[in-house]
């Protein structure tokens, strides 16, 4: 028998696949934590936030999932996003192992696990190709998506 959590996290992927932010939303806890290799220690609803401005901003989003497991306190599930990315347009194709933590019904903990110098190969072109192992590189990333998600959180409080 598929254990409840299982269907959260497909629920989650198949609101995603939709862009339903706020099915996604809803899916965490109100002291939920999330982390991936850009993003990082974003807390309560800061992650609503990010998966509603990236759902917004991504005009050519595809979401893939698979391999879903849960039980009762933890979960995983491996997918795939394929976007545009930046200025330039760039094809992303990322894929992500996804691990997760569960209370009350909701996901407490989400950590995004993937390849950061692939995905910067093809999201930031030769830049990425050359200095997207660099971890100067890395923080410059972290700094400018935490900016990003302060100035949509900001705009949106402010409509």
């Amino acid at each position: 028998m598929t254990h409840s959590n299982e269907l959260l996290i497909e629920q989650f992927y198949k609101a995603f696949s939709e862009k339903d932010s706020q099915v996604m939303t809803d899916s965490y806890h109100s002291e939920a934590v999330f982390n991936d290799p850009v993003f990082q220690n974003l807390q309560g609803s800061e992650i609503g936030q990010m998966w509603t401005m990236l759902c917004l901003q991504s005009s050519s989003l595809e979401i893939a999932f698979e391999n879903i497991q849960a039980e009762e306190e933890s979960g995983q599930a491996d997918w795939s996003a394929i976007y545009t990315f930046g200025k330039a347009k760039r094809k992303v194709h990322n894929k992500i192992h996804a691990e997760f933590t569960f209370k009350d019904g909701k996901i407490l903990k989400h950590t995004d696990h993937f390849n950061f110098w692939k995905w910067s190969r093809m999201a930031l072109g030769p830049l990425g190709l050359f200095m997207g192992w660099n971890a100067v590189v890395k923080v410059n990333i972290r700094k400018q998506a935490k900016t990003n998600l302060t100035k949509f959180i900001t705009i949106t409080k402010n409509t």
